[in-house]
């Protein structure tokens, strides 16, 4: 590739990828105020059910506006995932969020950062529903496992990004132990979830520098991983056994061109 062609192609992407993202912050936007009145009503009624399907029609709104078409692929073959159960997800873009109820089947409360409860309005699925907790704050984590736990035993299931945090152009973090010790003490099944490709076409970082354009996101979800039986000792090797998952799955698609 010639050097002229080479800055013509990072011309065309500073500007196109902006544009992009605006069009997506839109895309996001607009359907959210749309359907608002009646996400709130559901949520002041305690109509969970009604909730998580109107975010997967919203993520299917939003998939659709901006030209994002996720492929969900099952290690083995399609489940309906137990319910309930405890969904671990590697973070690497706010779509890992938005595409989820598109493998999860019934209702689920997301753990979230705090931060998020700023959001006018959006602030509201954390009042009644989803569970925020102060990364930093080991007693605000205690309580939001507390209220977590609650949440299970009215059988709904929970989803958790372990790394606590978007990580770097997909680099997988740490896991932290909460919600693998959550499945153990409620017994309820591990759902591995792997984000392969998700920051590729929706970056966190600067809105000029990172990542922004339509593509296929490639989701992939792993086979239900049972803690009956299990006690806090086999905490480490759960976890690490998800991490492990998790790591091969990225590892394998790296290898392949996007």
């Amino acid at each position: 590739m010639s050097i002229f062609v080479l800055h013509l192609v990072i011309i065309i992407r500073t500007i196109f990828m902006p544009i992009w993202k605006l069009w997506f912050a839109l895309s996001f936007i607009i359907p959210f105020l749309i359907l608002f009145p009646i996400f709130y009503i559901a949520l002041r009624t305690k109509k969970f059910e009604t909730v998580f399907k109107l975010k997967r029609f919203w993520a299917r709104i939003i998939s659709i506006l901006s030209f994002l078409y996720p492929q969900i692929k099952y290690t083995h073959k399609k489940y309906n995932l137990p319910r309930p159960c405890v969904i671990v997800s590697n973070h690497t873009s706010y779509l890992d969020i938005i595409f989820s109820p598109f493998y999860v089947d019934h209702t689920a409360v997301y753990m979230a950062k705090s931060e998020l409860m700023q959001i006018p309005l959006f602030k509201y699925f954390f009042v009644y529903f989803d569970i925020p907790v102060k990364r930093k704050s080991v007693t605000d984590s205690h309580r939001a496992f507390k209220k977590a736990g609650e949440i299970i035993d009215l059988n709904i299931s929970v989803i958790i990004y372990p790394e606590g945090t978007i990580g770097d152009k997909g680099v997988l973090r740490p896991f932290k132990n909460g919600a693998f010790k959550l499945a153990i003490e409620k017994q309820v099944p591990i759902i591995p979830v792997v984000n392969l490709n998700n920051w590729h076409f929706l970056e966190n970082g600067g809105f000029f520098k990172s990542n922004g354009r339509p593509g296929i996101p490639r989701i992939v979800v792993g086979e239900p991983i049972s803690t009956l039986g299990m006690t806090d000792e086999n905490l480490v090797e759960l976890r690490d056994k998800v991490f492990n998952f998790t790591q091969n799955e990225l590892q394998k698609f790296n290898g392949k061109k996007d």
